[in-house]
């Protein structure tokens, strides 16, 4: 069964097919380091880590670039808020934009996020930057202008093949945003964008043919995507607010440079918080960490992905809740299951058949919402398996099937992680409940309680799960 995916490219869901099997090449747009990370950035991190393992479980060898954007005009406006105006600049932000990476890092890991392959700093990148700057001059695609290099649009016929938009329209809406659509600064139309930005005295700036400035946000893609996974690859994934300009600049940059660049490109969809879209003037923006102390990264997870990924999603707290009890679910038929480990297995239809549907679903465009459906009925199966006595020999299968399939989603993550200590204390309470040591068994479920688990008996043993 062949992988098929919904290229935004071409508006279609195509089967997916690498250049160079079983190698995949994968570049996904990261973030820029000023400020916390949202629920918003989560949600692409948690569709594209999905994308990830599910490649990784079909056999694929997977390339993973995931960039850092670090120096920005985001980054420079929150160094002088935080810092002021006094000392070295660029020493300033470069500790700034530090500081954001290490917590954006913490935050993914927290997630559960698998690493990507490589994570680059644009700021890695300049000297690649100026050598494709310089060869789209060199070919014709370019300008230098009064206040830095630009990029001629309509050099590319072909642009707004992405965004499925014509130049007139995309004309028009520049004439709309920019008091008339006369030309700014050293542009020579209004459709043009920034390469090479002329630097300010009191901001960070490298050297260049054409003066000490900085690159622009576009050409920074453009370059470390090509440099680190090859003129063409495979895929390149990004929220959808970054189709338009980001997504069609870095391709009419790439092929004005002579690069086939990106073959399928994904987009998530986009998140909204309580019907409005996040923003810091509105204040409804919720981070990350704001988000893992009221729920695990397990149920934010569940969350993001019972939605599919190409459609928006609206967060509340009240359906993180839902979420909550729909993954608590899931780990309780699994907690429960863990006692018939030792009995007999049989395998039933029905588990043959979940499996046969998840994977369905997973090749259906990562359909993960279906896919979810059969994780819930193996989960239904095993809690009216348990209550039969005649039919507990299914119970193991199905629940070791229920965690593989769950894996592939990067669910389970810490119910696989209870632990020495936690198996050493239920060993010691089964063992003091043996002996009608009371006292003892209740001392160490007060201890297990108060370190975040939720504790029953069953059977005559202690079944321990995280709290959700």
């Amino acid at each position: 069964m062949a992988l098929r995916l919904t290229n935004t490219l071409t508006g279609c869901e195509e089967e997916f097919h690498p250049m160079d099997p079983p190698r995949v090449t994968l570049y996904v747009c990261g973030v820029t380091v000023y400020d916390d990370c949202h629920v918003g950035h989560a949600r692409g991190a948690v569709v594209f880590d999905v994308l990830y393992r599910y490649l990784g479980f079909k056999g694929f060898e997977v390339a993973y670039v995931r960039n850092i954007t670090d120096v920005d005009d985001k980054i420079i406006d929150r160094t002088r808020q935080e810092t002021g105006l006094e000392g070295d600049l660029k020493a300033r932000v470069k500790a700034v934009a530090d500081r954001y990476t290490e917590r954006f890092q913490t935050d993914f890991a927290r997630l559960g996020l698998l690493k990507p392959t490589l994570e680059p700093k644009a700021t890695e990148f300049i000297p690649q930057m100026i050598s494709l700057i310089q060869r789209l001059l060199d070919r014709g695609m370019a300008y230098v202008g009064s206040d830095g290099v630009y990029f001629s649009v309509r050099k590319i016929p072909s642009y707004g093949k992405l965004s499925h938009q014509s130049l007139n329209q995309l004309l028009a809406g520049t004439r709309v945003s920019a008091a008339g659509g006369e030309p700014a600064d050293g542009k020579r139309d209004p459709l043009d964008f920034a390469l090479w930005k002329k630097g300010k005295s009191d901001e960070p700036h490298w050297d260049s043919p054409w003066g000490a400035g900085r690159p622009g946000w576009h050409i920074e893609c453009s370059t470390m995507s090509t440099h680190l996974l090859g003129d063409s690859f495979d895929i390149h994934g990004g929220g959808q607010d970054l189709i338009f300009p980001h997504h069609e600049n870095e391709i009419a940059q790439a092929q004005g440079a002579g690069k086939p660049f990106a073959r399928i490109w994904l987009h998530n969809g986009l998140l909204t918080f309580n019907g409005q879209k996040m923003a810091k003037s509105i204040g409804n923006i919720v981070t990350i960490q704001q988000a893992l102390e009221r729920h695990s990264a397990q149920v934010l997870r569940l969350f993001f992905l019972a939605a599919h990924y190409r459609s928006p999603i609206d967060f509340t707290w009240e359906r993180l809740e839902e979420s909550a009890h729909a993954y608590e679910r899931l780990t309780t038929a699994l907690d429960h299951a863990d006692r018939l480990n030792d009995r007999p297995r049989v395998e039933n239809p029905l588990i043959q058949k979940q499996e046969e549907l998840f994977h369905s679903a997973m090749e259906d465009d990562l359909n993960t919402p279906a896919a979810l459906a059969s994780l819930y009925r193996l989960a239904t199966s095993i809690h009216e398996w348990l209550r039969c006595p005649d039919k507990q020999v299914h119970v193991p299968p199905a629940a070791k099937k229920l965690s593989q399939l769950g894996h592939l989603l990067g669910f389970f993550q810490k119910r696989d992680s209870l632990g020495s200590q936690i198996e050493q204390f239920i060993a010691q309470r089964d063992q003091a409940r043996q002996r009608k040591d009371y006292a003892t068994a209740d001392a160490i479920r007060r201890k297990l309680v108060d370190m975040g688990y939720i504790v029953e008996d069953t059977d005559g043993r202690t079944v321990v799960r995280k709290r959700v």
